[in-house]
This record gives structure tokens, sequence and C-alpha cells, in this order.
């Protein structure tokens, strides 16, 4: 019991860190984290990880992936513990790739 309230409040930092580093992101996270949102936020969680699926595709990216992996773990709690490590460290890489490149210009 007290590793699931710990995998829950570890997913919910991840998407209020997430919605500190993107500012415009704020709003529309939050509100898709409704659980009023459910019948809208599990389809076009589906159809953006389909996207995903299918990048090679113009207009679709791989980015759709990952986006549609977040919100689905909104509804599915046994995804919350492994997106809440893949958001980690992704955040990670991304600062780090920022440091390398700031570094490589100075």
């Amino acid at each position: 019991m007290a590793a699931r309230q710990r995998r829950e409040r570890r997913f919910q930092r991840q998407f209020d860190a997430l919605e500190r580093l993107v500012p415009p992101l704020r709003r529309p996270m939050s509100t898709l984290r409704r659980d009023s949102w459910f019948p809208i936020r599990f389809p076009v969680a589906l159809l953006l990880i389909a996207g995903g699926v299918f990048s090679f595709l113009p207009v679709l990216g791989i980015w759709m992936l990952p986006l549609g992996l977040l919100l689905l773990a909104v509804d599915l709690p046994v995804l919350r513990g492994p997106i809440s490590v893949l958001v980690i460290r992704g955040r990670r890489s991304v600062k780090r790739w920022f440091r390398r490149w700031r570094d490589w210009r100075s």
C-alpha cells in the first residue's frame, strides 16, 4: 500500500515538473488530468500512441508516443511507475544535452 502511494506521488510530481518545464502546457495538462475528462483523455491517448507508431508518415511524429503513454498512465495505475521513470530519465537527458550545448558554445 505504501509503495502504491509513493508511486502515485512520484507520478504527480513528474506531471508538476513537466508543467513547470513547459508553462504553456500547464492549463491543458491540468485540465486533462481531471477525472471528468476520462471519456476524452482515453481515446486521445490511444490516438497519440497510434500516431507515434506511424511516425514515419508526414505530420505524425515520435513525440506523440510518449505524450499518449503519459495520458494513458493517468487512467492505468500499472503504467504510472514506468512512465514516471521515463519522464525522470528524459528530463535528466534534456538537462545534460542543454549543459553540453551551453559548454560547447562558450
